[in-house]
């Protein structure tokens, strides 16, 4: 327990009483003070040893009060810490105020009681001027270990609460992790998945197709000399070009073959002039790759362009979709090594959206984005407003160990011919 300094100037400290209201009636009235306070109160002279204490501070202590009269109260009452180490009395924060002049505010230690008892106490003392002369000191103490116990509980709970919550974080976290590495497993599946259907189409229907070309027209050279057989032979020659067409258009769809051909660069470049051309938007475009940065290779980096691919056609289609806008802005850069990241934006003066809508729980376009991206490391930032447009960038580190610099040729161009 520790004693209560006082933030003023104790009433018994630097202004005792003239010389004409000294006498018993004084006398009287500060005893009644004194003895009214559920405050323990006590002074000490120049040496340390009593001077008065009131009755509550003598009760608390369990002395009466002609024992602790003329006593050193430091060696009756603060003589120990509160770990059972000796409180010398030169480091006495009740003595410093009459040594010293150093008022004192403590409530982190221990007052003994005539049982040999401690209790946790708040104590402050104060020094006693007469002329300006220290006289003494004047201390105030209370028992606070009620007070400290409901701290220690209130300690325990919350060191409990951050523990349990720690652990439910980790969990959480952990879960979390989880269905990451699930959605990101499921997303590669996916895109074998379409990249094996797009080869089997190309391999067998578009093979089946050419083939039924060809014998539509034969057959239609040797029925040149009958128009009506003729005019049927054409027909089903465009229908089978329509099917042709249609046929690319879905393999595309499925896994862009010049993502494997010519990389990531060139891929994000050509959906771009695609959806500029379909879209007939007022378009500004800029591509730039810093020399010696190749698209990355192998395993990963297939994954990692695939899912920069496909944020990016989900880029696209939110502004063919939502937006009604009428320029977009697209712009493609590259940092340089060695640790080059990519960063893709595109901005439209469309409708806009706002914060709700944008975190809505059926955003999945949004979601979708943004987990594709955290899944590298990558970031994906949307600074949208009613009636004043949408801006997203993606923004995504290149795998470390898949950015070896390849003799690649820069891309550095604004696209002045689609503005």
């Amino acid at each position: 327990m520790s004693l209560r300094i006082a933030r003023r100037p104790h009433p018994l400290a630097h202004h005792p009483a003239p010389a004409d209201e000294r006498g018993p009636a004084w006398s009287q009235r500060l005893q009644l003070l004194l003895e009214s306070t559920g405050e323990g109160i006590f002074g000490v002279d120049m040496d340390g040893c009593c001077t008065f204490i009131n009755r509550a501070g003598a009760q608390m202590l369990g002395w009466r009060t002609d024992q602790v009269l003329g006593r050193n109260m430091h060696a009756l009452i603060h003589h120990t810490h509160g770990d059972g180490r000796h409180y010398p009395e030169a480091e006495c924060p009740i003595y410093a105020a009459f040594r010293q002049g150093l008022p004192c505010r403590i409530d982190s230690e221990v007052l003994w009681r005539a049982d040999g008892s401690s209790f946790s106490a708040e104590y402050s003392s104060y020094p006693i001027l007469d002329g300006g002369v220290v006289q003494g000191a004047v201390a105030t103490f209370v028992d606070i270990t009620e007070r400290k116990r409901a701290e220690a509980l209130l300690r325990e709970a919350r060191d409990e609460l951050e523990q349990r919550v720690q652990a439910r974080t980790a969990e959480l976290s952990q879960a979390l992790g989880q269905l990451r590495d699930l959605s990101a497993y499921l997303e590669t599946v996916r895109e074998e998945e379409r990249t094996r259907i797009a080869r089997d189409i190309h391999d067998e229907l578009g093979s089946l197709l050419v083939a039924l070309k060809m014998d539509v027209n034969w057959l239609g050279k040797r029925v040149a000399d009958q128009p009506e057989l003729q005019c049927k032979c054409s027909s089903m020659g465009r229908l089978i070009d329509r099917a042709v067409d249609n046929v690319g258009r879905i393999i595309t769809d499925l896994r862009p073959s010049i993502l494997d051909h010519q990389g990531l660069w060139a891929a994000l470049e050509w959906q771009a002039l695609e959806f500029i051309d379909a879209t007939e938007l007022q378009r500004e475009l800029t591509v730039h790759v810093t020399r010696g940065v190749a698209p990355p290779a192998g395993k990963v980096g297939e994954r990692w362009a695939i899912c920069v691919f496909r944020i990016f056609q989900e880029m696209l289609s939110n502004v063919a979709r939502h937006a009604k806008a009428r320029t977009v802005r697209i712009r493609l850069l590259v940092d340089s090594p060695p640790d080059p990241v990519l960063h893709l934006e595109v901005e439209d003066d469309g409708v806009g959206a706002t914060p709700e809508q944008l975190a809505a729980p059926d955003s999945y376009g949004v979601m979708g984005m943004r987990e594709r991206a955290g899944h590298f490391g990558g970031t994906v930032s949307i600074r949208s407003a009613p009636k004043c447009g949408t801006r997203v960038l993606l923004t995504m580190p290149l795998p470390p160990e898949r950015c070896a610099s390849a003799a690649a040729a820069p891309l550095d161009r604004a696209a002045e011919e689609h503005r």
